[in-house]
C-alpha cells in the first residue's frame, strides 16, 4: 500500500521480527507496550493471522514504525462492544528514536485512517493508556475524539474514535 506521500505500508513478515524486536526494546516503546519478550511473541502470532493486518510503515523507504488494524469485534474486548460493525481498531508505535516527536505518527496514522475509511470502515478506534499524553495529542490532531476510560485486563485505556461523519 502506498500513500499519496513519502509514507508506505507493507504487510509485516517473519523476516521483520528481528527489527520489530529491536524496536520493542526502545524505552519509549517499552514504556507503553510493556514487556518486549511478551509483545514479540504476540506479534509473531499475529503476523500469521489473516484477521489482523500487521504492517511495517516506511518513510522514504526507511522502515520506522509498526501498526496493526483489526475488526473491533474479532477479539472481544468490553470497551469495543458498543462500536458499530466493521469498526477497525489500531495499535501502533514508532520504533526508531530519531523519528519520534517529529509528526510522523500523525502523518502515517492519518493516511492509514483515510485508507480504512475508503475501504468502508464506518469508524476507527484506538485505545491508548490514559497517561500517554503524547499519543493522545497525536490522535486528537488527526481527528480522534476521546470518550471514556476503561479498565481492561492489560490496564487502563482511553477509548478514542475517528468518525468520518464528524470530519469537515
Amino acid at each position: 500500500m502506498k500513500g499519496p506521500s513519502n509514507y508506505s505500508f507493507r504487510r509485516a513478515t517473519p523476516s521483520d521480527l528481528s527489527m520489530i524486536r529491536r524496536w520493542l526494546y526502545l524505552p519509549e516503546v517499552t514504556r507503553w507496550w510493556g514487556d518486549p519478550v511478551e509483545q514479540i511473541e504476540i506479534i509473531t502470532e499475529d503476523i500469521e493471522l489473516a484477521e489482523i493486518a500487521t504492517l511495517i510503515v516506511s518513510y522514504r523507504n526507511r522502515p520506522f514504525a509498526f501498526v496493526q488494524h483489526y475488526d473491533a469485534h474479532q477479539w472481544p474486548q468490553a470497551h469495543f462492544d458498543p462500536l458499530p460493525e466493521n469498526t477497525r481498531c489500531l495499535d501502533a508505535f514508532i520504533g526508531v528514536a530519531d523519528m519520534m516527536g517529529c509528526g510522523h505518527g500523525r502523518m502515517f496514522l492519518r493516511l492509514l485512517v483515510d485508507m480504512l475509511i475508503e475501504r468502508g470502515a464506518p469508524l476507527i478506534a484506538i485505545d491508548p493508556d490514559p497517561t500517554n499524553e503524547g499519543a493522545i495529542r497525536c490522535y486528537e490532531a488527526i481527528g480522534f475524539v476521546g470518550h471514556r476510560e476503561y479498565e481492561t485486563s492489560e490496564g487502563p485505556c482511553l477509548l478514542m474514535t475517528f468518525d468520518p461523519k464528524r470530519q469537515g
